[in-house]
């Protein structure tokens, strides 16, 4: 089973230190679809956060557990890293759940239409837009790569990354499918991401943990 895996495919919420806001994370397991394949995947959604307010980062599969980990606290808003359905698939029913809205950036509203054709976001990402949360500061940092509307979010104050699926712990996202670049996610990489602080943790949309120091070396060869 992969890092955080429950048994049953279901959820577990670990608190993380961000030195700031807390991070919590929630996992759920479900369908990625694409190119008319589907692949079982275990998908991370972090909430950061305080006691009273919090913001989530992706909305994959299954609201619930999401809304269990929120408790009563204040949804600031719904960030969903990029459009592929298995990362805005409970987008609709958390944001109904929790009454916040649902951010996406421009360039992957294709992929979103896919998975809920008769509800737009709510609200657009774009890059260097500033999102405070808990007396956090989160910027968004357009990676596009694994899909023209990826983003990443940087706590520069707390050296904390959420990569979505742009750099995982072992490199990369995947390209060589709809509407995705190796090229350019490289690019968007080594410009945006490998420019951070060296000992910045990565909180990744699958999988395990990694730093920027780690995954520098073989993402910089070439």
């Amino acid at each position: 089973m992969g890092p955080g895996r429950s048994p049953g495919g279901g959820a577990v919420s670990r608190t993380l230190s961000s030195g700031g806001a807390r991070v919590e994370r929630v996992v759920t397991r479900g369908i990625f679809s694409i190119d008319g394949e589907d692949f079982e995947v275990d998908n991370n959604i972090w909430l950061i956060g305080d006691d009273e307010e919090v913001l989530i980062v992706d909305a994959a599969h299954d609201h619930r557990p999401i809304v269990e980990a929120v408790g009563t606290r204040r949804v600031g808003a719904i960030v969903c890293t990029h459009g592929h359905n298995d990362h805005v698939n409970a987008a609709v029913a958390l944001a109904e759940a929790t009454g916040a809205p649902v951010w996406l950036h421009p360039a992957d509203r294709m992929l979103w239409d896919v998975v809920h054709p008769d509800r737009a976001p709510d609200g657009e990402l774009h890059d260097g837009q500033r999102i405070p949360v808990a007396g956090t500061t989160l910027d968004v940092l357009h990676t596009p790569g694994h899909s023209p509307g990826g983003c990443c979010l940087h706590d520069a104050a707390h050296r904390t990354l959420f990569s979505g699926d742009t750099l995982f712990n072992g490199g990369p996202g995947a390209t060589g499918r709809s509407f995705s670049s190796r090229d350019e996610i490289l690019a968007s990489i080594r410009q945006r991401l490998l420019v951070l602080s060296a000992d910045t943790v990565v909180h990744t949309g699958h999988g395990d943990d990694t730093t920027i120091g780690a995954e520098a070396p073989a993402l910089l060869e070439g």
